[in-house]
């Protein structure tokens, strides 16, 4: 069953609320959930109900149809009934669903309602339109656990490595060449992506064609201008001058 559409009827003719009751109950999906007699009752019952629809009379006491739209923070879609067409421009001037002439014939007041129905799907969609764009937003903006494997693809074979096993990474054109002892895997992604996709904490660039894992090294050389990592696997590793203070600065935070 398709959810219930909860409405409110403000006239202050009870013959006119007993004829929108009739029209009302041809359609299973509307439920009446409160009336008023006059315009101040209708803004009361409206904040009270927060209804899908308001058939509202244009003309009653007190306030009249066009003050409780003034008066509502925040109207619900709006069915202006009345006996008058004077009003018509001025009731689409307040954004207004449809405007019905009584007497409300049931074809006029079924297009109406149909009306209100397509305004809700619209509505609905666009509002779930904008929670999946906040969901994404949201998703793309939570950091991402750091990667603790890479999968090595060669022909039908592919092998596992254990990011803590790695020694470091070369680049090779759009691959990398991971260094694991003595052993070397080529891995499907740039050295760039692996530099996102790794921690930051435990690899770092030290020139534009290598991440060395910070547990790997077992030494720094200083000589001739020049500065080597040498890992514990024995590799020599030149770093570049601009990657030497960032690299020295991890190195003692993690001693």
């Amino acid at each position: 069953m398709a959810d219930l559409l909860r409405v409110v009827l403000a006239d202050d003719e009870p013959l006119g609320r007993l004829g929108l009751r009739q029209l009302i109950a041809r359609h299973p999906d509307l439920d009446v959930v409160g009336e008023a007699f006059d315009g101040h009752d209708a803004v009361a019952v409206v904040e009270d109900t927060r209804p899908d629809l308001l058939l509202l009379d244009v003309q009653m006491p007190e306030l009249d149809g066009f003050g409780v739209i003034a008066r509502l923070a925040a109207p619900p879609p709006t069915i202006f009934v009345t006996a008058h067409d004077s009003f018509a421009v001025r009731a689409f001037e307040t954004h207004a669903l449809d405007y019905l002439l009584k007497p409300v014939g049931e074809q006029r007041f079924d297009a109406a309602v149909a009306r209100l129905r397509r305004a809700l799907a619209d509505h609905r969609a666009v509002e779930l339109g904008r929670r999946m764009a906040d969901l994404v937003a949201a998703v793309g903006a939570r950091p991402v656990a750091p990667r603790e494997r890479l999968v090595a693809r060669l022909g039908d074979r592919s092998t596992v490595i254990a990011v803590a096993e790695i020694d470091w990474i070369e680049a090779q054109d759009y691959c990398a060449a991971v260094h694991v002892g003595d052993a070397v895997h080529v891995v499907r992604h740039s050295l760039a992506a692996l530099e996102t996709e790794l921690d930051p904490a435990r690899f770092v660039r030290i020139h534009r064609g290598a991440l060395v894992n910070l547990a790997r090294i077992r030494a720094l050389h200083h000589g001739a201008g020049e500065l080597l990592v040498v890992l514990h696997s024995g590799a020599r590793l030149p770093v570049s001058r601009r990657r030497r203070e960032a690299l020295e600065r991890l190195l003692g935070s993690a001693g």
